[in-house]
């Protein structure tokens, strides 16, 4: 019955096209005067705006949306030279956003022996062999790639690496940031024993014996490996940045929101420098918001620090405006802050900040127009995350930050309304929210009851709150209709038969859009600027090869990316692509 109820609403939403289409209306930017430097018409150009949904044409002049509307009226603004493309009744929407990516760490992940193409311990070993013999010498090999749920009990072991060296340190990052795999002479060099305790928030994985096994979990336990991995050369950061940009753009992304970057006591930081290169040097073409990261070994000491830096990023023309504090870790490994107990265990997980320090952290920023961003897995670190709004919200008033929520696997009932009550932004990575290996260890971690929990998405939208989707990307794909699939089906389309998640919480396609363009750009405070196809606002676009309102859901992912404009100009696919409709199946 729900299924039937959810293809009514998707139907009415192409009948609700039709009728908008018909309308014949420009809406013009005020102020903006002259012909148009370039028309794209013949469109099915679907706007994120409220107002006026549905429109044919688009004219742009100096970058920005100059008139939306109908084919006809949007043709009076053509002049002399304006270039008039014909779009073949291919369909056009804001340029996509992504409010929880790792741009360097996925940069670096292509850059330092990536070895993400492994899928057992065996192929990873081969992999990292050959890395080894590629770098010869005694220096540290490091790389990044592997998989919890590619080990038997999900956890590496140093005997493994041991065997391709036992003189030389080996140390690989998981795919996920989450953990970190190291042989005998890694762990010799970082100083970890079987009397190494556990860091706060992490855990040193062990043998029967209570000797390190290899396994390291969770940011604290990786930072005690830190003096191993050498940093990242400033050549390095842009090459990330540019690789991320080129990667992004042809996804048809053109805003993105970086989850977390260091910074040092002086305010200086080497990844914001390097965004300022690549801005620089002509190659930024997204809108890109950055975290600076809150460093959990300390407290609200940081805090200046974190200012300075934010306002040093605001002079070179960066939006910094955000702090990422990594709250809990993940489900399986019982590192994710939870409510009550894991199954079978006394183990809650526990936070990496307390609920006072983040709620006195969070009320310090706020007053200073700082927004909150957490890494928020389990319900007791939603739970937090949502308590520290509402003290500074209590204590500062009904401020414009914004504050973001990330992952929220699972979400205690009483506080999914709260993300409305409290305007705090919902960061769900859609492509998470079905079947697969790694669910399967969540839903046996927390139990039945709790897993009817798992990212409740039309929930939180029922309450009033608001989604800003990104991939936390390189962690899955980034390709937006890969998680806009998943959002209105539920299901892993690499895996469709083992059925949908909880398929009461699939969310419509209108909402999808907005969550993937204008809830992004208004999350980063750039919706004046972009998120939606409106006169004034810049011409982010992209060109789909079809009118995802007239598909299946299930069929959504096979959509390609023609073009994606930044500010009015190509920056994936060209105009000529435009030219010869292809059309799709």
């Amino acid at each position: 019955m729900r299924k039937k109820a959810f293809r009514f609403s998707w139907m009415m939403g192409c009948v609700g096209a039709v009728v908008a289409l018909a309308a014949p209306v420009a809406v013009s930017a005020r102020g903006q005067e002259g012909p148009a430097d370039l028309i794209l018409t013949n469109g099915k150009v679907y706007t994120v705006d409220a107002a006026h949904p549905w429109a044919e044409a688009v004219a742009i002049r100096g970058g920005r949306i100059l008139a939306v509307g109908s084919a006809k009226a949007v043709a009076r603004r053509k002049g002399a030279r304006t270039e008039v493309v014909d779009l073949g009744g291919r369909m056009v929407v804001p340029g996509f956003g992504d409010a929880h990516a790792h741009p360097m760490f996925g940069g670096l992940t292509h850059a330092r022996c990536p070895i993400t193409d492994g899928k057992t311990p065996e192929q990873y070993a081969a992999l990292i062999a050959a890395c080894v013999a590629k770098k010869p010498g005694d220096g540290v090999v490091y790389g990044i790639g592997w998989a919890q749920t590619n080990f038997p009990g999900i956890s590496p072991r140093k005997e493994t690496l041991d065997a391709i060296s036992k003189d030389r340190p080996i140390l690989f990052g998981s795919f996920d940031g989450h953990a970190m795999w190291a042989n005998s002479k890694a762990l010799e060099l970082a100083g970890i024993t079987r009397d190494t305790p556990d860091p706060l928030g992490g855990t040193i994985g062990r043998d029967a014996n209570g000797e390190p096994n290899g396994a390291i979990w969770e940011l604290s336990g990786i930072a005690l490996f830190d003096k191993l991995i050498p940093p990242p050369t400033p050549a390095e950061l842009q090459a990330s940045i540019r690789y991320v940009v080129h990667h992004f753009n042809s996804l048809g992304i053109t805003q993105w929101h970086d989850a977390g970057v260091e910074f040092n006591d002086d305010g200086t930081s080497p990844m914001v420098e390097a965004y300022r290169a690549v801005r620089d040097a002509g190659q930024l073409t997204a809108h890109v918001a950055i975290d600076l990261k809150w460093k959990n070994e300390r407290g609200l000491d940081q805090i200046p620090a974190i200012i300075a830096a934010s306002k040093r990023a605001e002079g070179y023309g960066l939006n910094a405006h955000s702090v990422k504090f990594y709250l809990d870790g993940v489900l399986p490994q019982h590192t994710a802050a939870m409510l009550q107990p894991y199954v079978g265990t006394n183990e809650r997980g526990k936070p990496a900040v307390t609920p006072a320090t983040l709620a006195a952290a969070v009320t310090q920023l706020d007053a200073q127009g700082i927004q909150m961003h957490t890494h928020s897995e389990g319900d007791a670190a939603v739970r937090e995350s949502l308590d520290a709004v509402a003290a500074a919200r209590a204590k500062n008033g009904r401020s414009d930050t914004r504050p973001m929520i990330s992952h929220m696997n699972v979400i205690d009932p009483a506080d999914q309304p709260r993300f409305g009550q409290l305007g705090v932004y919902a960061v769900f990575q859609p492509y998470w929210a079905s079947n697969y290996d790694d669910m399967d260890l969540q839903k046996k971690a927390i139990g039945p009851e709790r897993a009817s929990n798992i990212y409740p998405a039309a929930n939180v939208v029922k309450g009033g709150g608001k989604m800003a989707y990104g991939s936390d990307w390189p962690v899955d794909s980034a390709y937006p209709l890969d998680g806009m699939q998943v959002a209105l089906t539920r299901t892993n389309p690499l895996e469709p038969q083992r059925g949908a998640l909880l398929p009461d919480q699939a969310v419509t396609l209108k909402e999808a859009l907005a969550s993937y363009t204008l809830h992004v750009a208004e999350a980063d405070h750039f919706d004046k600027d972009t998120g939606s196809i409106v006169a004034g606002k810049q011409a982010d676009l992209v060109v789909l090869d079809r009118n995802i309102f007239e598909l299946a859901p299930d069929a959504i992912a096979a959509t390609k990316v023609v073009l994606t404009m930044f500010e009015g100009k190509p920056v994936y696919g060209g105009l000529g692509a435009l030219k010869a409709p292809e059309r799709g199946d």
